[in-house]
């Protein structure tokens, strides 16, 4: 099992950056990618954007791409998702996830692929 616990969430003006934390326990050397997701309310969760635990490099949704990064700290079973030039429409709660497949060989980009899910933390941007 491994257990996923997010941090950083807040409230911020648009155009204001924000850095989400998922730290990570457990059975860590079975990770094999880590995941953002996020749910608006009335929305579906969608993906924000995934990396490989081992390296190479993040993949991430449109609607997010040039603003926000993906990176991670292995020696502190960490990932980060650094928001930058944040927007009204990045408000939701925000979750991340870890996926355990053996052999899996490229980031999981769909929500059925994750097996392990945080409690998610909130991000609200004002206008």
């Amino acid at each position: 099992q491994v257990q996923l616990v997010e941090s950083g969430g807040g409230l911020v003006q648009a155009g204001g950056s924000l850095r989400l934390a998922c730290a990570a326990s457990g059975r860590t050397s079975s990770i094999y990618a880590m995941g953002w997701f996020r749910q608006a309310p009335g929305n579906e969760r969608e993906f924000v954007g995934g990396i490989s635990w081992s390296g190479g490099k993040p993949y991430y949704a449109d609607s997010v791409k040039g603003r926000f990064t993906i990176s991670r700290d292995n020696a502190k079973n960490t990932v980060y998702l650094q928001m930058n030039s944040l927007k009204p429409e990045d408000t939701a709660v925000y979750f991340c996830a870890a996926d355990d497949t053996p052999l899996r060989t490229i980031v999981p980009l769909k929500l059925g692929e994750y097996d392990y899910w945080g409690q998610g933390t909130q991000v609200t941007v004002s206008s």
